[in-house]
């Protein structure tokens, strides 16, 4: 009688460890996919912000060349070329020894 308790508790030991294995795999696995989930979720998220940043850098591509824009045209308003065909388009106004035709309406 005093094997026939010891090899059911060995049984049951068994079937313990078993389920402590099985319990330990689920686990394992279930990290597994949470965490190949979220790492696609951060792959995703990576490559948006790739993209914005080739945006933002585009952007500001774009505004230094509009500040070079700018600086050169500043440097033409100050010319006296400059002057002149503001006077000439905006006030009507032509230099001494210019000649006028005006078309007949």
């Amino acid at each position: 009688m005093g094997s026939y308790g010891r090899s059911k508790r060995a049984r049951r030991g068994k079937w313990e460890n078993r389920m402590a294995i099985l319990g330990i795999t689920m686990v394992v696995i279930s990290l597994a996919v949470a965490v190949n989930a979220k790492g696609a979720s951060l792959r995703q998220t990576e490559l948006d912000y790739q993209q914005k940043e080739e945006e933002l850098t585009r952007k500001v591509q774009d505004e230094e060349n509009r500040t070079k824009e700018l600086e050169e045209y500043k440097v033409y308003v100050q010319t006296k070329q400059y002057a002149e065909e503001v006077a000439k388009e905006k006030l009507g106004l032509v230099n001494p020894d210019e000649i006028l035709l005006k078309p007949k309406q």
